[in-house]
This record gives structure tokens, C-alpha cells and sequence, in this order.
């Protein structure tokens, strides 16, 4: 099939079809209709068919789609299909928290290993891993394929620890930093800003309690 460009708005639905699929494969589910998943997934089933079919469709007039078949393919256009290992940089609390967390190894994500600059951190087991000084991230990065680093630390120190990733041939970053990465074409960043999130349920929030005065 011809490569051709996918809007971000579609590749952004993907992770939720991929987890509506699964666990409906994991229950047994073997065929579902567009119609059936928009119900589960309160997507319009027009807008279901339209973002499958920029990658070739995947169902049949009358039949729908194969659970599985579709999940498999989801993955791989996901990258699923391939081993991804990633570094945390910043083993404060949302670090280790990220660093236990188990269903990264279900989905190709490798937790190789975490740095940090306070002494007080350094030598700390996270799920078997100690956490190692910064001057030891560049010799273990060059040495240990990682393609992800994921940035846990305060944004006054991520810009420079970026900086030096590229060059130490970091091909991703999930930036968990409060500041925006100016990293090289090619170079991808998935920024994660927690508070953005509070102030979208405060705004919805508010949104609601108005809508109820206003009945």
C-alpha cells in the first residue's frame, strides 16, 4: 500500500481503538461491526470507517471486522510489532512510578534503565534497576540501542539534557518536562503535561455546573 500522510487526529484515536480491541479480543470477541464498536467507544461508526480506511479498511460489506486481524494490524501501525528501549531521566517520584509500571513491557516499551543527578537517588532499585549518575548516560546510551528517553525532571534542566541525548543518538522523547523541546528534524517528542489535563476537567467542570444553572 502507498504511504501517504495520516492526520495526528486519526493517529491519535489509534491507542483507544488498539485498547477497545484487545480487550474485546481477551473476551473472546471474535467479529464486530463498526456500527457495535462506535456504541462501545461513543465514536460515530462514520467516523470509525473513515479512520480505518486511510490505512486500507480492514473490514467487509456485511461481515465487519476481525478482532483480531484488526488489532494485529493497529499494532503494527503502531510500531507494536517492534522492541522499543527507553531510559528514564529523573528518578523522582513520577519516574519511579513510571519505572514499576509493568504494561510497558506488554506493548514492545524495554525500561533499560534511569539516571539521575542526586546522589541521595543514585544506587536506588527500581524494579531491578538501579538508578546510575548522569555521567554514565552517555557510554550506557550509545551502548544499549535506546531509541526513548522519557524526561521526568524540571524543565530549567531538560533542554540541555535533551541537547545531549540527540547527540547521544536518542531517536524519541516523552517529555514530561514543562517546557517545549527544540530538538532536530526527525527527532520525535510526545509532550505529557499533567496540569494541561486538571485545567480541561476544570474547564469542563465549569462548563456543566453553567449549564445546569442555566436549566
Amino acid at each position: 500500500m502507498e504511504e501517504k500522510e495520516i492526520s495526528q487526529a486519526v493517529i491519535g484515536r489509534l491507542p483507544r481503538y488498539f485498547r477497545y480491541l484487545g480487550d474485546l479480543k481477551d473476551e473472546g470477541v471474535e467479529r464486530i461491526s463498526s456500527q457495535e464498536l462506535s456504541e462501545l467507544m461513543k465514536v460515530t461508526a462514520s467516523q470509525i470507517r473513515q479512520d480505518f480506511n486511510n490505512f486500507g479498511g480492514f473490514g467487509q460489506q456485511g461481515y465487519g471486522y476481525n478482532v483480531e486481524f484488526l488489532y494485529n494490524e493497529i499494532g503494527r501501525i503502531l510500531g507494536l510489532d517492534q522492541t522499543h528501549h527507553f531510559i528514564i531521566i529523573g528518578a523522582g517520584n513520577l519516574g519511579q512510578a513510571l519505572g514499576n509500571y509493568l504494561n510497558f513491557e506488554r506493548r514492545g516499551f524495554i525500561f533499560s534503565g534511569i539516571f539521575d543527578k542526586n546522589p541521595e537517588l543514585v544506587g536506588k532499585d527500581v524494579r531491578g534497576i538501579k538508578v546510575q549518575p548522569m555521567e554514565n548516560m552517555e557510554q550506557f546510551v550509545r551502548e544499549n540501542d535506546i531509541d526513548i528517553a522519557v524526561l521526568t525532571i524540571p524543565k530549567a534542566s531538560a533542554l540541555e539534557v535533551s541537547e545531549r541525548l540527540v547527540q547521544y543518538g536518542i531517536k524519541a522523547f516523552w517529555n514530561f518536562a514543562h517546557v517545549d523541546l527544540p530538538v532536530p528534524e526527525g527527532i520525535q517528542v510526545e509532550n505529557v503535561h499533567l496540569s494541561d489535563s486538571l485545567m480541561k476537567l476544570s474547564y469542563n467542570i465549569s462548563r456543566y455546573k453553567k449549564e445546569r444553572e442555566e436549566k
